[in-house]
């Protein structure tokens, strides 16, 4: 099986998208598509295609045994130190968020603890090389990936923290932050039971948002209070 040479300074985003690009390919049924993933992913069988499945062909296809591999090879090329720490802060965050759109509490164990071990991940690179806004927000996606499979109790847990440390450095926080805070507080309100609080909390979050400055970051809260799970909260 022949690979393919890895391009001189290489972008993990770049890849990513390559690999989402192909998952739709293969989803339409192209056939060259298809082709390329019977030839670099063997358990492939023809059955549901995720976006794990299309990272784990891109990588293969580079002669590397899988997307983690791919990551550390890219990275390590790129950047060391502190800066690797940013690095795969960024990287590790933007497939977390990906992968957060596909797995739920009835995916596989594995793709599950892939999920949330992804956010643990991020957030633990943010805490070497950001400040307490990278913190606020690596807590967040914690909290979002462990509602996503159903662990609702670590969820809350990791929302309490996020809104914390929100409010505890005002000077370090976007104008955005304490209104996803209390977005993901209130999911875990929501999951744990508590609908009253969740309530208090997503109408706090509505008079936060009209107050966010930049139309487009409004956009980004709006587009996400639009998606699930939202454990009966909302219809």
């Amino acid at each position: 099986m022949s690979t393919t040479p890895l391009p001189a300074k290489a972008s993990l985003s770049q890849l990513r998208a390559r690999a989402k690009e192909l998952r739709k390919a293969v989803v339409k049924g192209r056939p060259d598509a298809v082709e390329r993933v019977r030839t670099y992913h063997p358990a492939y069988d023809g059955a549901g295609f995720t976006l794990r499945d299309a990272q784990l062909t891109i990588a293969r296809e580079y002669g590397l045994a899988s997307w983690p591999e791919l990551m550390e090879k890219v990275a390590t090329e790129l950047v060391e130190g502190r800066e690797l720490h940013r690095y795969f802060g960024v990287e590790l965050n933007n497939e977390t968020w990906d992968l957060l759109e596909e797995i739920d509490e009835t995916s596989p164990l594995e793709d599950q603890e892939r999920l949330l071990y992804g956010a643990y991940a991020a957030c633990l690179h943010w805490l070497e090389a950001g400040n307490e806004a990278n913190h606020a927000r690596g807590e967040h996606l914690i909290a979002r990936a462990a509602l996503r499979i159903g662990r609702a109790e670590v969820g809350l847990q990791h929302a309490r923290r996020c809104l914390e440390l929100v409010l505890a450095y005002p000077a370090q926080i976007g104008d955005w932050d304490e209104p996803f805070a209390r977005e993901a507080l209130a999911r875990a309100l929501a999951a744990t039971g508590d609908t009253v609080g969740a309530r208090r909390e997503l109408e706090r979050v509505e008079e936060l948002t009209v107050a966010i400055s930049d139309e487009r970051d409004r956009v980004v809260l709006r587009e996400e209070l639009a998606k699930g799970p939202w454990f009966g909260l909302t219809s």
